[in-house]
C-alpha cells in the first residue's frame, strides 16, 4: 500500500508522510505500508522543487514504486489524502502500475475542491505563518488549524516546519503560495479520472456535502464505495487513525487482495494465525 499527501484542498498538501503514521501502525501488522513525501514537502531535493505540476507528482510516484519493487511490483493499494488523493487518481489512471488492485481517496472532491481555489491564497496568508516553537505549532494546528488528534499533531506537524535562521523562528517547508500555477491541474477533471480508474475504489469523505454530481451519479451506480466518517475533519486519517485502518483493512478484506486473492507480503502470515 503506498500512502501519500498533500478553503482545505490546496492548504492539506502541508501534510506529509507522518501524517498516515498512526492509521500506519494499526495497518503494518497486516499489510506492507509505504508512505512518501511528495516533492517539495519532504527533506529531499530534486532539481524543482516548486514544480508541483500533477503530471511531475505523477511521474514522481510511478518511479518511486518502480524503483522500491522492480516490475512487476506486489499487490498495491494507493491511498492518497486531499492533493494526494489527485496524485493517487491519476497515478491509477495512467495504468502505469501493474498489480494495482484498489484505490483508496480521502476527501478530496473535484467540485468543491475547484470551487475553493479562489479563495485559497487568502485561507494561506491568514493561516499562522510563523512559530516560535515547534511546541507552540503543535498547539495551533489543532486550537486553530486543521487537526483535531493532537497525538497525531506530535507526529506530523515537526516535518511540516522547517527552522528560518534570519527570523529565528519556525515557517512552513512547502512554499505553497508559490505553486498556485498547479492548483487547477490538481483537480480539474478529477472525478471523472476517479470513476474511470479500472480497480476497485472507496472514497471516504468527512461529509456528504462534498459529494459533487459525478460523484453522485456514480456513487448510485455502484461505481465505488462511499463511506462518511463523522466527528472528523479533513484530515480523516491524522483526526481518527484506528478507524482510518480499519477502513483500509477491510477493504483488503472485502475485495480480497490477500489470503482469499493477490498476496499483499506480510498478509497472509498474519491472518492466517
Amino acid at each position: 500500500m503506498c500512502a501519500y499527501c498533500s478553503h482545505w484542498y490546496v492548504y492539506s498538501s502541508i501534510f506529509l508522510r507522518l501524517s498516515f503514521a498512526l492509521a500506519a501502525n494499526q495497518i503494518k501488522g497486516k499489510a506492507r505500508v509505504v508512505a512518501m513525501d511528495l516533492r517539495g514537502h519532504g527533506k529531499s531535493s530534486t532539481s524543482d522543487d516548486l514544480d508541483l505540476s500533477i503530471e511531475t507528482l505523477t511521474n514522481d510516484v510511478i518511479a518511486v514504486i518502480r524503483t522500491l519493487y522492480g516490475d512487476p511490483p506486489p499487490a498495491i493499494i494507493l491511498v492518497g489524502h486531499s492533493m494526494g488523493g489527485s496524485v493517487a487518481v491519476h497515478v491509477a489512471a495512467r495504468r502505469a502500475i501493474r498489480n494495482l488492485h484498489g484505490l483508496v481517496v480521502v476527501d478530496v472532491v473535484e467540485g468543491t475542491a475547484m470551487a475553493s481555489l479562489i479563495h485559497m491564497q487568502k485561507i494561506l496568508l491568514n493561516r499562522a505563518q510563523h512559530f516560535p516553537s515547534i511546541e507552540k505549532a503543535i498547539e495551533w494546528s489543532v486550537k486553530g488549524g486543521p487537526l483535531r488528534n493532537i497525538d497525531s499533531a506530535r507526529i506530523s506537524i515537526p516535518s511540516t516546519l522547517k527552522y528560518d535562521e534570519s527570523k529565528e523562528c519556525y515557517t512552513y517547508r512547502t512554499p505553497l503560495e508559490k505553486t498556485e500555477k498547479y492548483w487547477k491541474g490538481w483537480y480539474e477533471g478529477l472525478s471523472d479520472k476517479f470513476l474511470s480508474c479500472p480497480v476497485q475504489k472507496i472514497l471516504l469523505l468527512a461529509g456528504t456535502d462534498r459529494l459533487d454530481r459525478a460523484l453522485t451519479i456514480g456513487q448510485m451506480q455502484g461505481k465505488f464505495q462511499m463511506i462518511v466518517v463523522r466527528h472528523t475533519g479533513h484530515a480523516i486519517q491524522e483526526d481518527v487513525p484506528e478507524e482510518f485502518a480499519s477502513h483500509i483493512l477491510n477493504f483488503i478484506s472485502r475485495n480480497k487482495i490477500g489470503p482469499n486473492g493477490v498476496e499483499i507480503p506480510g498478509l497472509i502470515k498474519k491472518w492466517q494465525q
